[in-house]
C-alpha cells in the first residue's frame, strides 16, 4: 500500500518501525557528519570528466523504485537531482538491507561513479550507501508519472506555513530564494565598489521616524520604557553623515504595524543609502544603474509582471508628479485647497476620510489615477513639500515643491529618494508641522526627533538619500506576484494545530 492511501498516523507508525529496525541493525540513522565531494549539478555538468571516477553525494530521496537485487532512486540536493543505481552485490547485503528500509524523504549519502544507463540517463552507480536522516513524517503527496516525480503541494496557505516542505518539493520556489540572495549580493557589491560603508543601526528605538507609518511597540523591562521597532533607517543614517561617514548604507529589516496585502508584509527588507555632496539627480543615476546591473545578474532585464512586459534595459523615464496629476484630472493641484481636493476625489469615486489633509488626498489621487499606468520604469519627480517633510526645497524656487522622486515599475513603487533637507531650522519647522497633523488625527505623521535635529545643527553636508524595497525588487526580477512568495517565512495568522 502506497503512502498516499494510508492515514498520516499510520505512515508515521510504519516509518518509526523502520527507524527502530535500523537501530536494531546497529545503524545510527542520524550520524554526526558526512563529506560529499560534489553536488548532483556538478556531476551532471562535468559528467565527461567524472565518468567512472569515484564521487560522493548526499541528498534527499525524491523518487524510489525498489526491486529485488537492484534498485533505482533519485536524490535531490542544492545542485538539483540525480539518479542512483544501487545493486546488492555492489554495496553488500547489510547496506542494501538498510536501503530497503528507506522511504521518499529520507536523507542518504552515496559513494560511487557516474555512468549512463541503457535508457541514456546520466546516473551514479553506488558502491557505498549511508543513511543520514530517516524521515518519519512524509512529504506532501508524491506520485510517479512518466518516470518523473511530481507533487500535489500547491495550496498556498499550506506552502507558506510549511516552507521547508515547499522548498523540498517545489524546485522553482528554491530558485526564487537563490535569486533573492544573488540580488542582495549584487546590490551590496555595487555599493561596496562605490566606497559606501555598510553599517547597522538600532532596530529597537526610543522614537520612530523616517517614514509615515504605524510602528510596533514593546516594553524594555530593564530601562522601564517603551521602545519601537524601526519603521525606517533614515534618521540614524543621516546622523552618520553628520559624523563624517560620507557614503553609508544599510540593508535592514524594517517593521510597520499596518495592513497586509500582495505588496506589503509587516516585516520587510529595505536598502537605504546616503551620500554626502550628492542630490536627487545623482540618486536617479545610481538607482537606474544599480537596478539594471542587478537585473542583469539574475538574467531579468526583460520580465513579465502582472501580465505586463517590462524592459529594464531601457532608460528610465522622468515625469513631474503635478504634470502627471494634471494629465489625469485636468486640474493644477500644486496649491489646491482641501475643499478642491475633496471634490476632486469624490468626482473620481476615491474614498477619503472626512479629515483627510492635502497630502493624503494627493496620495489617494496618485494611487488611483496615475500609478497603475506607470508600467515601464519611471521616476516620478518634484513632489509637493506638504508630503515630503525630509526633502530639500526645490532649487527652482517654487515654494511648494521639493527635490524628491519615487521609482515606479509595473504600477508599483520601488524606491523613494530626496535631495535631503539639511537646514536644521527648516527641518524643525517641518517636523513640528507634522506633529500638528498628528494632533489633527493623522496617526502616521512624523514625530519631532530632537537628537536628529541637534545632529543636523552640527552641520550636515549636502546629501542624497535613497530607500529601495528589496522584497518588491525581488518580486519583479523573479516574476512573482505576491510578497509572500519572496519572503521565506511571511507573516501568517496563527492557527490551532
Amino acid at each position: 500500500m502506497s503512502d498516499e492511501h494510508k492515514s498520516l498516523n499510520e505512515i508515521i507508525r510504519f516509518r518509526k518501525e523502520k527507524l527502530d529496525t535500523l537501530r536494531e541493525r546497529g545503524v545510527n540513522p542520524y550520524p554526526y557528519n558526512y563529506k560529499p565531494t560534489h553536488t548532483s549539478g556538478e556531476i551532471l555538468e562535468n559528467y565527461d570528466d567524472l565518468e567512472k571516477k569515484d564521487v560522493t553525494v548526499a541528498g534527499r530521496i525524491m523518487a524510489l523504485r525498489k526491486m529485488g537485487k537492484a534498485s533505482f532512486f533519485q536524490i535531490q540536493d542544492m545542485g538539483g537531482r540525480i539518479q542512483v543505481y544501487i545493486k546488492r552485490d555492489e554495496v553488500g547485503e547489510d547496506a542494501y538491507a538498510n536501503f530497503k528500509l528507506m522511504d521518499i524523504g529520507d536523507v542518504v549519502g552515496v559513494t560511487g561513479y557516474p555512468f549512463t544507463t541503457k535508457s541514456g540517463e546520466k546516473s551514479i552507480h553506488a558502491k557505498e550507501f549511508t543513511v543520514l536522516a530517516k524521515s518519519i513524517r512524509p512529504l506532501p503527496v508524491v506520485k510517479e508519472k512518466d518516470g518523473e516525480t511530481f507533487d500535489a503541494f500547491e495550496d498556498k496557505e499550506l506552502r507558506y506555513r510549511n516552507r521547508h516542505l515547499d522548498l523540498i518539493v517545489n524546485p522553482d520556489v528554491k530558485d526564487v530564494f537563490v535569486k533573492r540572495a544573488k540580488i542582495i549580493a549584487t546590490i551590496r557589491q555595487y555599493l561596496d565598489e562605490m566606497n559606501f560603508l555598510e553599517v547597522e543601526t538600532p532596530i529597537l528605538q526610543p522614537l520612530y521616524g523616517g517614514a509615515n507609518a504605524r510602528p510596533f511597540s514593546t516594553h524594555h523591562n530593564a530601562l522601564d520604557q517603551q521602545l519601537y521597532l524601526r519603521i525606517a533607517d533614515e534618521l540614524y543614517l543621516k546622523r552618520l553623515i553628520v559624523g563624517g561617514i560620507d557614503r553609508v548604507y544599510e540593508i535592514s529589516k524594517d517593521f510597520r504595524n499596518e495592513g497586509m496585502d500582495k505588496n506589503h508584509n509587516p516585516e520587510f527588507t529595505m536598502l537605504e543609502f546616503y551620500w554626502a555632496y550628492a542630490d536627487y539627480e545623482d540618486n536617479m543615476k545610481i538607482v537606474e544603474d544599480m537596478v539594471r546591473k542587478t537585473a542583469e545578474a539574475v538574467n531579468a532585464t526583460h520580465v513579465t509582471w502582472h501580465g505586463n512586459e517590462i524592459d529594464l534595459s531601457q532608460s528610465f523615464a522622468r515625469k513631474p508628479i503635478l504634470k502627471l496629476l494634471k494629465e489625469a484630472t485636468g486640474q493644477d493641484l500644486g496649491s489646491a485647497t482641501n475643499d478642491k481636493m475633496k471634490k476632486l476625489c469624490k468626482s473620481h469615486n476615491i474614498d477619503v476620510e472626512n479629515n483627510a489633509n492635502y497630502g493624503q488626498m494627493l496620495d489617494a489621487l496618485l494611487d488611483a489615477l496615475v500609478i497603475p499606468n506607470l508600467l515601464q520604469p519611471t521616476f516620478v519627480i518634484d513632489y509637493p513639500k506638504a508630503i515630503s517633510p525630509l526633502a530639500k526645497a526645490h532649487r527652482s524656487g517654487d515654494p511648494n515643491l521639493v527635490e524628491r522622486f519615487e521609482l515606479f515599475i509595473g504600477g508599483a513603487e520601488f524606491a523613494n529618494s530626496f535631495t535631503e533637507l539639511n537646514d536644521p531650522v527648516d527641518q524643525r519647522e517641518r517636523l513640528e508641522a507634522q506633529a500638528q497633523l498628528r494632533e489633527q488625527g493623522d496617526e502616521v505623521a512624523q514625530l519631532v526627533d530632537e537628537n536628529f535635529i541637534q545632529a543636523m545643527e552640527c552641520g550636515m553636508p549636502p546629501t542624497g538619500g535613497v530607500g529601495l524595497g528589496i522584497d518588491r525588487l525581488t518580486m519583479l526580477l523573479t516574476e512573482q506576484h505576491t510578497i509572500k512568495d519572496v519572503i521565506l517565512f511571511p507573516a501568517m495568522r496563527t492557527v490551532d494545530e
